[in-house]
This record gives C-alpha cells, sequence and structure tokens, in this order.
C-alpha cells in the first residue's frame, strides 16, 4: 500500500490547487449544511447466519448496559421506489433483512422518509434476530417492539429521518436482523435502496411482531425506509464506513451471501482480533449506491443518487463513532461523462472528501480505479483519464493511504481489464471471487489512527 498525502515536490500546480480550494470551500460549506440537516431528520464462501444470542428484557429507554454506539449495519437512501408514489405501502408490513457487521447489547434503528413528499406515519415497527438464512421468522425470544421518544408512532415528514429508541436485545455479530415496520396511511413514494442483494419481505396487513414470519408471502429484493442499524458494543469502539459506487455495493456479488467486499473485509477484521493481532476493533458498514460518482448528483429534489460530495455528511458523518472513511469512487465520474471527463477535477472531489474527512478528525484511505477494458463504456481516452487519477493517487498525493485494487485485479497480460476469474462478465464489476480479492489486500493496519496532524 501507499501511505501518506505528499504536499511537496509532488504538489499540483497552481490551477490545481486554486480548483480545489474553491471545489473544498463550497462543499465543506454544504457538509455542514447536510450533516445538520441529517442529524435532525466462484469465489463465494460459506457463511453461517448466527441467530444466537439469549433474550433479554424490553427496555425503550437508554440501555444500562456499557459500551460504545456503533454502526453494525448502514445503506444510503437512493430514491423513491417506482410503483409507489401514490399510496407508498399502506396497509402493509414490510419486513427488511439486514446483515450485521458487529454485535451488541442494545440497538436502534434510524427511518428514512427522504424522498417522500408527505409525512410518513408508521404506527407500528419492531426488531427481532432472525431465526435463519432465507426466512421472514424471528429467533423465538428476540422480537421487541421499537419506540420513538418512548411513543410506538412515529410520524416522519417529507424529506426527514428518525432514528428509534435504544432497546436490550442481544444482536449477533455477522447475522441477520429482522426490521420490520407498518404504515397506516398512504405516504408517497417509498425511499428505499434498489440494490441491497438480500430478501427482505412484505406482508399485507400489521404484523410487525409475527414471529411465525408465516403472513409474510412477498419477497422483495430492495431495502424500504431503514437506512441503519447501530448497536451498543464491548466488541466494536469505532465504526468504518466505506463510500463507495457498486463496486461497494455488491451488484454482482450473489444474492443472500454477504459476500460484498466490505462484508469480506469486516469479517477478516473480526477474525484478526479474534487471532490477538494488534488491529483496531472496529465495525465496518457499506456506504455504496450504485452509479454513484464523486462529483455530480442524480435528478430530483432532492437529488436521487447524490453525489458523494453532497452525501458526506449524511453517509459518514452521521454514522456513530466513525474512525476512518474508505473512498471507492471515481469510475462512475469517468464512464457517464459524455465526452472525456477531467482527471485533474475528479482527483480535486477526492481532495474534498479527504478535508471533509479531516475536518472532523477522521483517517480517509482511498482505493485506485479498476480496470474496465471490454465493458461498453471503454474508450482510449477514458483509461488515460483512469491512469492519470491513479497515478495521483498511488503518488499519495490524494489519501492518506492507499488500497491498490487496480493491481490486485487487473489481469497482467493486458491491465486494461479485469483478470477473468475476477471478471462478473461485464468487464466492469467484480465476481464473488473479485470481491474477496479486494478485501483480502486491504491492509488492516491502514485502518489505524486517526487524521494526519496538521503542520
Amino acid at each position: 500500500m501507499t501511505r501518506g498525502r505528499d504536499g511537496g515536490a509532488g504538489a499540483p500546480p497552481a490551477q490545481h490547487r486554486a480548483l480545489l480550494a474553491a471545489v473544498v470551500a463550497a462543499i465543506v460549506a454544504l457538509s455542514a449544511a447536510i450533516y445538520v440537516g441529517a442529524a435532525s431528520d466462484g469465489g463465494t464462501r460459506k457463511r453461517d447466519t448466527l441467530a444466537g444470542g439469549r433474550a433479554q428484557h424490553n427496555n425503550p429507554a437508554a440501555p444500562a448496559s456499557t459500551g460504545t454506539w456503533v454502526g453494525s449495519w448502514a445503506t444510503s437512501p437512493v430514491g423513491g421506489e417506482p410503483g409507489t408514489e401514490m399510496t407508498g405501502l399502506a396497509g402493509r408490513s414490510v419486513r427488511n433483512v439486514v446483515h450485521t457487521g458487529t454485535g451488541g447489547t442494545s440497538a436502534r434503528v434510524t427511518l428514512s422518509n427522504l424522498y417522500g413528499q408527505s409525512p410518513l406515519t408508521v404506527s407500528h415497527a419492531s426488531i427481532a434476530v432472525s431465526a435463519g438464512s432465507g426466512t421472514a421468522a424471528a429467533l423465538p425470544g428476540t422480537m421487541r417492539p421499537l419506540t420513538f421518544g418512548g411513543e410506538p408512532t412515529v410520524v416522519i415528514p417529507a424529506g426527514g429521518q428518525v432514528t428509534s429508541d435504544a432497546v436490550r436485545v442481544a444482536v449477533p455479530q455477522d447475522g441477520d436482523v429482522l426490521v420490520t415496520t407498518y404504515s397506516p396511511t398512504e405516504s408517497g413514494p417509498v425511499t428505499y435502496h434498489p440494490h441491497a442483494r438480500q430478501i427482505s419481505y412484505v406482508a399485507d396487513g400489521e404484523h410487525t411482531r409475527d414471529t411465525t414470519g408465516t403472513p409474510y408471502t412477498e419477497e422483495s429484493t430492495v431495502w424500504r425506509y431503514v437506512t441503519a442499524l447501530d448497536v451498543l458494543s464491548k466488541e466494536s469502539n469505532g465504526t468504518v464506513v466505506v463510500l463507495g459506487d457498486s463496486l461497494t455495493d455488491g451488484i454482482t456479488s450473489t444474492t443472500g451471501a454477504n459476500n460484498r467486499w466490505p462484508d469480506v473485509l469486516s469479517d477478516r477484521l473480526r477474525a484478526a482480533l479474534e487471532a490477538g493481532r494488534d488491529v483496531p476493533r472496529h465495525s465496518v458498514v457499506n456506504e455504496g449506491i450504485s452509479g454513484n460518482q464523486i462529483l455530480a448528483d442524480g435528478l430530483g429534489r432532492p437529488p436521487e443518487n447524490p453525489g458523494a460530495l453532497n452525501r458526506f455528511g449524511r453517509d459518514v458523518l452521521g454514522r456513530p463513532n466513525v474512525r476512518t472513511v474508505v473512498v471507492v469512487l471515481g469510475i462512475n465520474d469517468i464512464l457517464r461523462q459524455p465526452g472525456t471527463a477531467d482527471p485533474d477535477r475528479i482527483v480535486a472531489g477526492m481532495n474534498a472528501l479527504v478535508e471533509q474527512a479531516h475536518a472532523r478528525g477522521l483517517r480517509a484511505v482511498g482505493a485506485t480505479l479498476m480496470p474496465f477494458g471490454g465493458h461498453r463504456g471503454y474508450t482510449d481516452a477514458r483509461e488515460a483519464v483512469r491512469q492519470r487519477i491513479n497515478a495521483e493517487i498511488r503518488a499519495g498525493r490524494v489519501f492518506d493511504a492507499v488500497v491498490d485494487f487496480d493491481k490486485a485485479l487487473r489481469d497482467p497480460y493486458d491491465p486494461r481489464r479485469l483478470r477473468s476469474d475476477y471478471d462478473s462478465g461485464d468487464h466492469l464489476h467484480p465476481s464473488d471471487k473479485g470481491y474477496t480479492r479486494m478485501a483480502e489486500v486491504f491492509d488492516l493496519d491502514d485502518l489505524k489512527g486517526g487524521a494526519p496532524a496538521k503542520l
């Protein structure tokens, strides 16, 4: 791995510095506003879902247990779900299945109505440990109702979000948790994350506290409303946020296998700790959005698929006890330009993300851009842009530490392409084996420490 941000002989030219200064000034101001708003509103491995954990008595008040609040799972709201524009999911129970990275003795859940056009009333909500993989059933003794300010019903304003009260429940590490909501009234577009790579469930009527799973006859491949599961943990004392695009979202990974590369990184970190290695006791959460760019937002107000500079405050700074952000972005900034993307602007955007991280004392790890030769968007001009950006990243002028995904996954005989066994077949996204390789080459020591001291 390449380390350090070099401000000396390799510094960018004057026009690049001027551009960076302008970008950073504008983005940091925007980030502050967003953060305040967010705060108020072949290689598949066999993975055993842990469904254990001793049942505890429900306590909607702040738990008496000791520990640190960390992110166990998270996802980014992407847009309004097509087909829900008028009625939302009124009269239906939505049971989201989410996969935990770290365990805890208590939990709290964040629900979002970011893309709703009217208030969302949630009259009933619950959390439970799943009885096993591929089921809507709950492990006996783990079902807990969720409350919000001590009340079972909450109204989330359009564009807002809410976090539940903490509830005592033994959340397992590397296991599945069920988060269920019921809305009795029409609410307009459902805020969702479309590429879950996980099967969730829907039932007609109010069945939030059902433990059998029997009413949940409809399957879903998206996450609705829920955007975070935090736990009070004794095994973790900080959160690592991976900010990325479809390569982090795991769009071509096997559904239900939890083989996105941040999942594998979480497994590696936990295994290293169990082996007695001196590595950080951190959880890992995945804030990848397929198609995400650094510089540009999608359409709409608020924008669907907001760019990384826009969503940094919500998706990174909004997570509990964040210590490190890992940035795996830039390919879509190249692919989605009608002509040739400007590598200086993309690098300036990366620097702006790092400045936001450093302003909050966070360490920033970045990844080189992986090859996409053979993909329908490939051109020699775009390849030249990718190479220029990677040269800047490897030179240490962007991030505090670098993971070289390009070197690890490229074909040694044709470096413009992914190695065949790491390629899902579309020549852009990795196979399960490729995602595993990404996590394997990540140096766990790069998660140590915080932002570098200013000289």
